[in-house]
């Protein structure tokens, strides 16, 4: 039975995710497996996590991977816009994982690997099938989903997590980091602060196992 393997944040924590993927074994061939985003930043391994992410999509086309509010932070840095909020906001770990000494005047482009850069610009802001949505930090009740703006889709919080809104489908989503998985009638949330010294969550689909 084909399954769907929904991952929450991983933050640089390549160990955990590493550790993870070898505990559900995945078929590339039929399985899906979907990252919500936050794979960099405070962590120290988000080079690393980036290639394990990369690989995976070299093997399959059923990988989906969706942009969180640091991989946008990210680009914007890369683009030189923000550096200083960036780096404050966990981006210093990142930088120094690809081998930053002077991230605030170095060129990005001269340490950061080209298909580095190409995966960040290729995320997906949110994912669908036929009975769930994927984002990485929520979704603004009322607006259709293709008119979601950024701030919803990789920033918000309470907004969301605390609406009862029926958003026509079950809402998985990461960003909101918590101690055990959210789960409500309308919505799952899976960062579990695996950079925190939490863990690192996999829903299982359609098992609804974590």
């Amino acid at each position: 039975m084909e399954k769907t393997y929904v991952i929450g944040d991983i933050h640089g924590c390549h160990f955990a995710l590493t550790q993870l993927l070898e505990k559900i074994k995945p078929d590339l061939a039929k399985d899906r497996i979907i990252f919500l985003g936050d794979y960099i930043d405070r962590g120290p391994y988000s080079n690393l996590v980036i290639d394990e992410i990369i690989k995976l999509c070299d093997k399959s086309n059923r990988v989906i991977t969706l942009m969180g509010n640091h991989e946008q932070a990210f680009l914007d840095y890369i683009a030189g816009k923000n550096k200083e909020y960036y780096l404050m906001i966990g981006g210093l770990a990142t930088v120094q994982s690809y081998g930053f000494i002077d991230p605030l005047q170095e060129d990005p482009l001269q340490k950061i690997p080209p298909e580095h850069i190409q995966f960040f610009h290729n995320l997906l802001y949110y994912w669908e099938d036929d009975n769930y949505i994927y984002v990485h930090a929520g979704l603004q009740p009322g607006v259709h989903l293709t008119q979601q703006s950024t701030d919803w889709l990789f920033w918000v919080k309470e907004e969301f997590t605390e609406s009862q809104h029926d958003f026509g489908k079950r809402v998985i989503f990461g960003h909101t980091a918590s101690s055990e998985p959210i789960i409500a009638p309308n919505k799952i949330g899976i960062d579990t602060g695996a950079v925190f010294g939490g863990r690192l969550t996999c829903l299982v689909l359609p098992d609804l196992e974590f």
